[in-house]
C-alpha cells in the first residue's frame, strides 16, 4: 500500500471515529450533559477546594461544604430573581390604562402613508378572497336542483373538535424531571471530580501512554488555565455591563432597574441569544409604564450601545486571547453544541470548544481542530504576503507589509515578510513553478514596496564625523539586489552610508570596489545560494582590496551558517549574517568608534 492510499485510509478512519463520537454525545446526552457540566464546575470549584484544604479540612469535607455553598447561592439567587418577576407580573394591572392606550394607537386607524397601504393591502385581500370563494356556475345549477346537507360542500365545512384523553399531570411532571435529573446528576459528578482528581488526571495519562506525558500535562494545564481565566474574566465583564445596564435604567426611571440589570449581566452567559432577550423584558415594561414610545427606544439604543462596545472592543481585548478562539469558530461552535444538545449545549459551547482547540495544539494528529478553530492566522504574515503577489494583487501585499512595519522596524518587518517571501519566489523559480510573467511582477512589486520606504532609520541624526561607506553587493541575481536594497535602507543613518550596486560579472565587480573606495563591503545572497561564487568574490576582494573589510550576509539561510562561512573564508575568522537586523546592529557597532580607528575597528572579525 503506498503512502497516498494509507494517507486516504487514515482520513476515512478518522472521519469515522468522529461521526461516531458525535453519535453518541448525541445519543447518551442524559450521560454526557451532567460530566460537561461537572467538568465545567469542577476548574470554577477546584481553587476554593484546593484553599479549604489548606486550611486542614478533609476533602471529602471540603469538596462538599463548597458544592452545598454553591448550590445554595445558585438557589437563592433564581428565588429571589423568581420572586421579583413576580413582583413585576403583579405590578402590571396599575399600568392597564396605558397598556390599552398603546393597543388602541397600534389598531385605530391614522392617516399615515404605513397606514395607508396596509389598508389597501387588506382590501386587495378581502377582493381576492371574495372571487375565491365564488361557486362555479356547474355549482349554482347543482344547488337549485338539490339542496346538500351541511358539511357537503368546501363552502360549508364540519367543524371538528379532537378530544384527547386527559393524561393527568405526568406530562407536565416530565418537562421538569430532565432539568432536576440533570442538575441532580452534575451535583453527584461535580463531587467525585473534586473528590478524585488527581486520580483521574493519573488516569487520563496512563490511557494516552507513557510517551505522551509531556504533551497531556501541558494540554490539561492549558485547558484548565484558559477555562478558568475565560470564566473568571467573564464574569467580571458581565457584572460591570450588568451594572452599567441597572444604572441606564435608573436614570431612566424605569422600576425594578437591578433586577432587570442583573438578568442581562446573567444572560450574556448564553452566547448570541442571551443579550436580546435581555433587553426585550425591560423595553416591553417601559412601553407598559411609561407614555410615548421613546422611553423604550432609548432603552433599545443603550442595549444597542452596550452590546456593541462590550461585544467589539472590551471582549477581544480583555479575555478574547485567552480562549484561543476566532470569532467565526464561537458561532460555528453555538450552532453545533446547541444542535447536539439543545439550548444547554449553547451555555457549554465555549469552554468544550476551548478544550477541543487545545487537543489541536497539542496533539499533532489533531491539529486541524487548532487550525479550523484557533485564532492564529492560518499562514504566517509572510506566506500570506507571497500568495498576494502571486494573485498580482500588489495593494493587498501593501497593506500586509504597512501592518509588519507599525509593529515592527523595518529590518524586522523585511526579515520576517519580505525576505522569506523572496526565498520562497525563488525557490519556486527554479523548480519551474514559476513563470517568467510571474517572476517578474514579484520583482518589480518587492522593487517598488522597498523604495516606498523611508530611506535609513535615523538618517535625521546630525553628521559630526566621516559616515561609515558601505557597499551592498549581490552576489547573483535580481533577488540578491533587491536584497541588497533592503540592506541599504536598514543599514544608512548619520554615521553610515550604505549604497547597493547592481549585479555584475566578477571582474567588473572588483574594479567598481576599488573605484567606489568603500569601508565595508557587504555580499547579500539569498538561498539557494552557489557557495563557489561567494567563495571567489570573497577571496578576490581579500587579495585586490586587503583594507577593506569583507561582510556576508545569506539571508533566511537554513543550513549551518558555520559551515558556510568556513567553506567561504577557508580557515579564515568570518561570521554570516542570516538576519538584516543582526547585520545593521554589527554595522553600526563598528561606525559607532572614532573615525581614526576604523579600518582597525575593520579588520577585526565580526563576532
Amino acid at each position: 500500500m503506498d503512502g497516498s492510499s494509507a494517507r486516504l485510509l487514515s482520513r476515512l478512519w478518522f472521519l469515522t471515529i468522529a461521526a461516531a463520537a458525535i453519535a453518541v454525545l448525541y445519543a447518551a446526552k442524559v450521560l454526557f450533559l451532567p460530566l460537561a457540566f461537572a467538568v465545567l464546575f469542577a476548574f470554577l470549584l477546584s481553587p476554593v477546594v484546593a484553599a479549604l484544604e489548606r486550611l486542614r479540612l478533609p476533602r471529602t469535607l471540603a469538596s462538599v461544604l463548597v458544592i452545598l455553598s454553591f448550590a445554595t447561592l445558585v438557589g437563592v439567587g433564581a428565588w429571589t430573581l423568581f420572586t421579583q418577576l413576580v413582583s413585576v407580573a403583579n405590578d402590571l394591572p396599575t399600568y392597564r390604562s396605558n397598556i390599552e392606550e398603546k393597543m388602541a394607537a397600534i389598531h385605530s386607524p391614522s392617516d399615515s402613508a404605513f397606514s395607508r397601504a396596509r389598508r389597501e393591502v387588506e382590501k386587495l385581500s378581502d377582493q381576492l378572497g371574495i372571487v375565491n370563494a365564488s361557486p362555479s356556475p356547474e355549482a349554482q345549477s347543482n344547488d337549485k336542483g338539490a339542496r346538500k346537507p351541511l358539511g357537503a360542500s368546501p363552502q360549508h365545512p364540519i367543524q371538528v373538535r379532537d378530544v384527547s384523553r386527559n393524561d393527568g399531570r405526568l406530562d407536565h411532571l416530565s418537562g421538569v424531571l430532565e432539568p432536576l435529573t440533570t442538575a441532580a446528576l452534575s451535583a453527584v459528578f461535580t463531587f467525585f471530580v473534586l473528590l478524585q482528581r488527581e486520580d483521574l488526571r493519573n488516569r487520563l495519562i496512563r490511557l494516552s501512554g507513557d510517551r505522551n506525558l509531556t504533551m497531556i500535562t501541558q494540554a490539561m494545564h492549558d485547558a484548565s488555565r484558559r477555562i478558568s481565566r475565560y470564566f473568571s474574566l467573564q464574569l467580571s465583564v458581565n457584572v460591570v455591563y450588568g451594572l452599567t445596564f441597572a444604572a441606564a435604567l435608573y436614570f431612566i426611571g424605569l422600576p425594578h432597574a437591578l433586577l432587570f440589570g442583573t438578568l442581562a449581566g446573567l444572560c450574556r452567559f448564553i452566547p448570541y441569544i442571551g443579550p436580546p432577550v435581555a433587553a426585550l423584558m425591560p423595553t416591553v415594561l417601559s412601553l407598559a409604564v411609561f407614555p410615548g414610545w421613546s422611553r423604550g427606544l432609548l432603552i433599545l439604543g443603550i442595549f444597542a450601545i452596550l452590546e456593541v462596545i462590550t461585544a467589539n472592543y472590551v471582549e477581544p481585548r480583555i479575555y478574547g486571547r485567552h480562549t484561543g478562539l476566532s470569532a467565526l469558530a464561537i458561532l460555528v461552535a453555538a450552532a453545533f453544541w446547541t444542535l447536539l444538545w439543545g439550548p444547554v449545549g449553547l451555555v457549554l459551547s465555549v469552554p468544550l470548544t476551548v478544550c477541543l482547540v487545545v487537543m489541536g495544539r497539542h496533539v499533532p494528529s489533531l491539529e486541524f481542530l487548532a487550525v479550523m478553530l484557533g485564532d492564529k492566522p492560518a499562514i504566517p504574515t509572510w506566506m500570506c504576503f507571497y500568495q498576494r503577489l502571486l494573485a498580482r494583487d500588489e495593494r493587498e501585499a501593501s497593506e500586509i507589509l504597512d501592518k509588519a512595519l507599525k509593529e515592527r522596524t523595518l529590518a524586522e518587518a523585511y526579515d520576517s515578510v519580505m525576505i522569506p517571501a523572496l526565498a520562497l519566489a525563488e525557490e519556486d523559480r527554479m523548480h519551474g513553478e514559476l513563470d517568467e510573467g510571474t517572476t517578474q511582477f514579484v520583482h518589480r512589486a518587492v522593487q517598488d514596496l522597498i523604495e516606498e520606504q523611508t530611506f535609513g532609520e535615523g538618517a535625521e541624526e546630525e553628521k559630526s564625523v566621516r559616515p561609515l561607506r558601505v557597499m551592498c553587493v549581490p552576489v547573483l541575481d535580481k533577488v540578491d539586489e533587491l536584497a541588497a536594497m533592503m540592506l541599504a535602507q536598514t543599514l544608512e543613518n548619520g554615521k553610515v552610508h550604505a549604497f547597493a550596486v547592481p549585479p555584475r560579472r566578477l571582474g567588473e565587480m572588483m574594479n567598481a570596489v576599488t573605484v567606489e573606495g568603500p569601508d565595508v563591503v557587504f555580499l547579500t545572497a539569498l538561498p539557494p545560494v552557489g557557495i563557489g561564487r561567494l567563495q571567489r568574490l570573497y577571496r578576490g576582494l581579500r587579495m585586490r582590496s586587503p583594507k577593506v573589510k569583507v561582510m556576508i550576509g545569506i539571508w533566511n539561510y537554513p543550513s549551518d551558517a558555520r559551515a558556510a562561512a568556513e567553506e567561504i573564508a577557508g580557515g579564515e575568522d568570518l561570521q554570516v549574517l542570516t538576519r538584516l537586523s543582526d547585520a545593521a546592529a554589527e554595522v553600526r557597532q563598528i561606525a559607532g568608534g572614532d573615525a581614526a580607528p576604523l579600518h582597525s575597528a575593520m579588520a577585526r572579525s565580526v563576532a
